[in-house]
């Protein structure tokens, strides 16, 4: 590869918008330092995001600046809490323009506990219908196993290489299995944690008017995108925080309307969701409201630190963000794509969109040395550690884009759970015909920059050339 500073000049002369993206250099600079202080070149931000230095200071002031107690009681130390946390949850619907009177608000500790706050209420009866896309996350795979028990059919909509996009035809065919007068749930990612792709909000209103309800993940999409409920209304939205600012961890939410939220049915109660039980009489009252789906305490201390972390990101601009995120991302899918053994052999393999259209920041690829031979994501994820670059080698807890991204046989696969024994990893492998069984992500976020995507390119070129034994 040439030298940076060249490179530089070449990237900017292919996305010129990143030129106004400059303030987010000098947040780097300040906010961020310790990423250039520590020599890494972190490219992990769909696994988690970074925090900004004034993200801590503002939450520790806070803290101690009062004396704050679990908010489920009415003395003053819990009534002071209880404020800040109905002010954070405001301000997480003034965050997605999302209408209290439409919306509600439900703390959650991440985006897999909004999930299952959706699949363990959502009334499923014999004759409804759990609809999702292949492309999803397990914790999203996980609510057809509340499905299932309760009698509702479970359908998968197919993925289409090598995009690993949905057809319009194969999602109408879909929606055409909910039956009219039931209880249907389609549930679909609006942005890809495998492939980066995007998948249209304009499903929402489709699905809606086809008598289904939309439960939208929406984990990987709003770091670097701007999910507007005021526009789009799905039913249910799942959110995880650390995702968008990087602190607290143990924080998300489920966004829902009202409506939605009417329909679910809790299958238990426990503290800090009841106005009243009784032993002797064995019943008891659900809390209205977001209460009533916020299991215990929820985490009083931190829910504050959400606010501080929204107001960081509208500081900073989250148009900028996405402006800077997708000249990268477009930069690293040319460069990465274009690189290529001495024999005219291609360097990697790209699992999604090869360009910018309706994709993210999170680019997926396997490395193949000379001979054509697949290198070991996970063993590419440990050299890049010597070199100080930050990946993410597996599946990413995305089985399905995994599956039909890779061409795992349909076959193999269902023979592997048809032992009742439980196989070892390297029997699954031998299942599988020796298909390797992930992929390595590098994904990109508030504060990434050329010279992260330049270091991630050069680490690549170092396998060109190469070739490994079996």
């Amino acid at each position: 590869m040439c030298d940076k500073a060249a490179a530089f000049d070449e990237f900017q002369r292919q996305y010129p918008a990143y030129t106004a993206t400059s303030k987010l250099d000098d947040l780097r600079a300040t906010e961020y330092a310790r990423l250039d202080r520590e020599g890494q070149v972190y490219l992990d931000y769909t696994g988690g995001s970074l925090y900004a230095e004034s993200q801590l200071r503002e939450h520790v002031s806070l803290l101690a600046s009062g004396v704050f107690g679990n908010p489920h009681s009415k003395n003053l130390t819990s009534l002071a809490m209880t404020a800040l946390v109905e002010q954070a949850r405001s301000y997480v619907l003034k965050y997605f323009n999302a209408s209290p009177d439409e919306y509600m608000v439900i703390f959650t500790p991440n985006a897999t506990g909004a999930l299952k706050l959706v699949g363990e209420s959502y009334p499923f009866r014999p004759g409804d219908t759990y609809l999702l896309t292949y492309d999803n996350h397990n914790s999203v795979n996980g609510i057809r196993e509340f499905a299932k028990a309760r009698g509702a059919r479970v359908s998968y909509i197919p993925l289409c290489p090598p995009e690993l996009r949905v057809y319009s035809h194969d999602l109408e065919k879909g929606l055409h299995l909910g039956r009219p007068g039931r209880n249907n749930l389609l549930a679909y990612p609006a942005q890809s944690n495998f492939s980066g792709v995007q998948h249209p909000l304009e499903w929402i209103e489709l699905a809606q008017k086809a008598g289904w309800d939309v439960l939208l993940d929406a984990a990987a999409f709003v770091p670097a995108n701007r999910l507007d409920l005021g526009r789009w209304h799905p039913d249910f939205v799942a959110v995880s925080f650390y995702k968008i600012f990087g602190y607290p961890t143990g924080t998300g939410c489920l966004l829902a309307r009202k409506s939605a939220v009417a329909k679910l049915k809790r299958p238990w109660y426990a503290g800090g969701t009841i106005t009243f039980s009784t032993v002797a009489g064995q019943n008891h009252y659900l809390t209205p409201g977001p209460a009533g789906f916020e299991d215990g305490t929820v985490n009083y201390l931190n829910i504050p630190a959400i606010e501080f972390g929204l107001r960081h990101i509208e500081a900073v601009g989250l148009d900028l963000i996405h402006t800077r995120v997708m000249c990268l991302t477009g930069w690293l899918i040319d460069r990465l794509t274009t690189l290529r053994h001495r024999n005219g052999r291609p360097l990697v393999q790209l699992y999604g969109p090869i360009n910018r259209y309706r994709r993210g920041g999170t680019v997926q690829v396997n490395f193949f040395d000379s001979n054509g031979k697949m290198l070991d994501c996970n063993e590419v994820e440990k050299l890049a550690n010597y070199r100080g670059i930050s990946l993410r080698a597996g599946c990413h807890c995305n089985p399905g884009a995994r599956e039909i991204a890779l061409a795992m046989p349909e076959e193999a696969l269902t023979k592997c759970f048809a032992n009742k024994d439980r196989q070892t990893y390297e029997q699954f492998l031998q299942a599988i015909q020796g298909k390797t069984t992930g992929a390595l992500r590098a994904s990109l976020g508030i504060v990434s920059n050329f010279s992260d995507v330049y270091h991630y390119l050069n680490f690549a070129e170092t396998f060109l050339d190469t070739a490994f034994p079996d």
